[in-house]
């Protein structure tokens, strides 16, 4: 007689909507992917294009070679700058170089750069909310002499800040932040400095906020919540702490479905999925047939929003090659 079969425990699998590319990101790609094809293999990328090694591995396979510095590309090559932005001496150097060039930055981050010589111009002193360290910070402070920005990293930070001159202040912020994190440090600026001047619109990118906003949403309803995405990704490693604070103490990092710690996901009998800007959909796909593997699956989207954002690419590589 044969073994009666295992009967699989039920979970419900509340994926996070929006999730996943953001316009900027899929912007990046797609500079990559085109440049392959109009000019052929190799093309050489400055930094990972975006922050996710699936990707990155994807393009490398495709002829994409990724370097630190400009000085590891060849003279006659081409190459692309990553969507955190970069500063103002890398395309210098490029054409100094005489290297054929393209920008992936995201627009967004552009707008950030844009409004940060605004200010320089008219003689404020610069606050960037951010993290120390993260490309879109090197990148949006590069782009005025040194100096000119100080950087806030906390509500501290903002709170024991000795400005030159308070009636001159303006603040800036990396699109990738924690929304709630970035409100305090916002608000603790303005109680000090009430004529401080901010972004005419938030510099929060909507992807960034859309995507807290979905974690929020499903988290409370989560015994564990699990956000794919890189270590080096400053808006997926937000979405883990969002994810706390929203309600579900077990919530975890992962790059792809081999990350998932089981042991640590005993008892649950619902897990919330989603993915930072810079994770494809293959790796949800791949997370959410990891749990049908090893229990009886009911998947229950939970959106927030719709997002139909789309952003040009470069005349250069708009067409087919």
């Amino acid at each position: 007689m044969s073994a009666a079969p295992d009967i699989l425990q039920e979970l419900t699998v509340l994926v996070a909507e929006p999730r996943g590319f953001c316009a900027g990101v899929d912007r990046a790609i797609q500079i990559v992917e085109r440049a392959l094809e109009k000019y052929g293999a190799p093309v050489y990328v400055r930094h990972e294009i975006v922050h996710n090694r699936f990707v990155v591995e994807n393009l490398e396979a495709q002829g994409a070679i990724f370097v630190e510095e400009l000085d590891e590309v060849p003279d006659d090559a081409h190459v692309i700058f990553s969507a955190h932005g970069v500063p103002k001496t890398v395309p210098a150097n490029a054409e100094a170089r005489g290297l054929s060039y393209f920008d992936a930055t995201c627009p967004l981050v552009s707008k950030v750069h844009v409004e940060a010589e605004r200010h320089f111009e008219a003689n404020r002193e610069i606050l960037l909310i951010g993290h120390a360290g993260h490309p879109e910070v090197i990148g949006t402070m590069g782009q005025l002499p040194d100096g000119a920005v100080t950087l806030i990293e906390t509500v501290e930070d903002a709170e024991t800040l000795t400005p030159t001159d308070t009636g001159r202040l303006a603040f800036i912020t990396q699109t990738t932040l924690s929304v709630d994190d970035t409100a305090a440090i916002v608000a603790a600026l303005t109680s000090r400095f009430p004529s401080i001047v901010g972004p005419h619109k938030e510099d929060i990118c909507y992807a960034t906020t859309n995507r807290q906003a979905a974690v929020k949403a499903i988290a409370p309803d989560s015994d564990a919540v699990i956000v794919i995405g890189a270590p080096n990704s400053s808006n997926s490693m937000r979405l883990v702490e969002v994810a706390e604070r929203a309600g579900c103490a077990r919530s975890f990092l992962v790059q792809r479905a081999d990350d998932i710690d089981w042991n640590a996901l005993q008892g649950v009998a619902s897990v919330g999925v989603t993915a930072g800007a810079s994770a494809p959909e293959i790796l949800v796909d791949e997370v959410i047939s990891a749990f049908k593997s090893r229990y009886a699956v009911t998947v229950k989207p939970v959106t927030v929003s719709r997002e139909r954002v789309q952003f040009k690419l470069p005349r250069a590589l708009s067409e087919q090659a």
